[in-house]
């Protein structure tokens, strides 16, 4: 779909035109709505116009690369193949392992403790007892956490032992994003396999027959997003009646979302007496309504607060004038390999990976206008090293779990406390240590005080101008405070854009508050 800007010509050969085009997949199970019920699958660009498959023309930064799997399917791991891997596993003692103390099969705590997971975190401890009981569980648990296990090695010991009829799944597991499906079932799908359970992953944005077919052929488990599994539920490829458990993960944000009405939908059509397993980092608004309807007596675990990641973090306002943001910004992240920076439309998400990469910083876009194939392509390309940044949305930054991610940086400020903490979340995982730091103008760095309070996180505020050297983590928390009275750049200096740019480039935006439009071009 081509988006042409406002006067000019459909077709006329002008810069902006690739600027506005656009690829998107399923108008359901990743966001809001784009197309049909039918999900209304793009393939994207021919290629006889000279554009790619992402709809971008051929060439174009920061989409390099092949991508040879097919579309719409996820990287097999194929460790359980390696030979030796095997042999290791066959040798491991699980009595090694704490995880033998909480009933998970020895087979898959074999494979865990090969992978060097022999403790379980506190929300798997607390929440894998009840789940194997047969409890519905309600947990409150921030990224991060070790959920995924907390929920999925309940669902292999009760499934281990007998086969799913085709079309219809023994297990649901329901995930807000089409990446954090994908992470699912690259997390569970090996142990899934030492046990004779097939796994299938289902979202928008990839083709149905192929999706169909993986389910005639019977699947034990299906990860999916809530709009494809509706859509499959209705054509009648995926029955629900003999579903025996239901996982629920981040729940908030698939109600955030307005998937409410879909999952209270397919919740209803799973057969009543069947466990529930919900974990969520907020229990308010629609997701206490699902508590409330679906999850019978819940075993209740609150094991981190929703600001429980923030003790981890060093949490910075690095103060710029409106001029240098990007310039700013460009720096802090070329001295911090491995960050995520977040914008708030999708637009301006391509357009600063496209500055970035201009300015020598390999970077990488995410958000849901990108086909499937293209926003898997560059989170491979994010977990491999071959991007030291990513530049997301809020929505699709959701699906971003890889591990040692340094800085969060906020290019557009969060607009409320929850998004601050959910886009915070994407570092200091696991119990590790990072850096969060929020790009702001004088203007917007005078209204991030509430935020923060709501947040319940101390930001120090420095301004840019103060800093010698790199823009590290070390020297934001070394750097004075920014006083009050200097909130405001003094004219002339560099946080007008009048001096010395901090990475070398002429100051020529302003961007007022307004979404980031992109450097000029020539």
């Amino acid at each position: 779909m081509t988006y042409t800007p406002a006067g000019v010509p459909a077709g006329s050969p002008n810069r902006s035109d690739r600027r506005y085009r656009r690829d998107s997949g399923s108008g359901r199970g990743d966001g809001p709505a784009r197309s049909g019920r039918d999900g209304g699958w793009n393939r994207g660009g021919s290629g006889r116009d000279g554009s790619g498959r992402d709809g971008r023309p051929y060439g174009r930064r920061p989409f390099r690369g092949n991508d040879r799997r097919p579309g719409g399917g996820q990287h097999r791991d194929r460790r359980s193949f390696d030979p030796a891997r095997r042999a290791a596993i066959e040798a491991f003692d699980p009595a090694g392992s704490a995880f033998s103390g909480l009933d998970v099969p020895d087979r898959v705590v074999k494979i865990l403790g090969v992978d060097g997971i022999v403790e379980p975190t506190p929300v798997q401890a607390a929440v894998v007892p009840d789940a194997l009981a047969g409890r519905d569980v309600l947990g409150r648990a921030r990224t991060g956490s070790g959920k995924t296990l907390a929920f999925g090695l309940p669902i292999l010991a009760r499934l281990e032992g007998e086969r799913s009829q085709p079309n219809h799944p023994r297990a649901l597991i329901i995930v807000p994003t089409r990446e954090l499906a994908g992470q699912v079932t690259q997390a569970l799908e090996p142990l899934a396999e030492t046990l004779r359970l097939r796994m299938v992953t289902v979202y928008g944005g990839a083709p149905y027959d192929r999706q169909i077919r993986r389910l005639d052929r019977g699947a034990d488990i299906v990860v999916a997003t809530p709009g494809r599994l509706g859509d499959l539920v209705e054509k009648g490829a995926c029955n629900l009646d003999a579903v025996e458990v239901v996982t629920l993960d981040e729940a908030d944000h698939l109600c955030d979302l307005g998937f409410f009405p879909v999952v209270d939908e397919l919740l209803g059509q799973t057969p009543a007496g069947g466990q529930r397993l919900l974990l969520s980092a907020t229990l308010d608004g629609d997701v206490d309504k699902l508590v409330r309807r679906h999850l019978n007596q819940p075993a209740r675990h609150e094991i981190d607060p929703d600001a429980g990641s923030v003790t981890t973090m060093d949490h910075h306002v690095l103060v710029v004038g409106p001029h240098n943001k990007l310039d700013v910004t460009t720096e802090l992240v070329r001295a911090n390999p491995r960050s995520i920076v977040f914008t708030r439309t999708k637009g301006a998400a391509t357009r600063l990976a496209e500055d970035l990469e201009d300015a020598g910083v390999p970077a990488v876009d995410l958000h849901g206008d990108l086909s499937q194939r293209v926003r898997e392509r560059n989170l491979d390309r994010f977990r491999t090293g071959r991007a030291q940044v990513v530049v997301a949305t809020d929505v699709a930054a959701r699906g971003i779990h890889v591990d040692g991610v340094g800085m969060v940086v906020h290019f557009d400020p969060a607009g409320e406390s929850k998004s601050y903490l959910h886009r915070s979340g994407r570092t200091a995982r696991a119990g590790a240590s990072g850096a969060v730091v929020t790009v702001a103008t004088p203007g917007q760095a005078r209204g991030l005080g509430e935020l923060f309070r709501r947040a319940g996180v101390t930001a120090k505020s420095v301004d840019a101008r103060s800093l010698e050297g790199p823009i590290t983590p070390t020297a934001l928390a070394e750097a004075p405070a920014m006083a009050q009275r200097e909130s405001r750049p003094r004219p002339g200096g560099r946080g007008a854009g009048n001096g010395r740019d901090r990475s070398g480039f002429k100051g020529r935006r302003r961007d007022g508050g307004r979404p980031y439009r992109g450097r000029p071009r020539d």
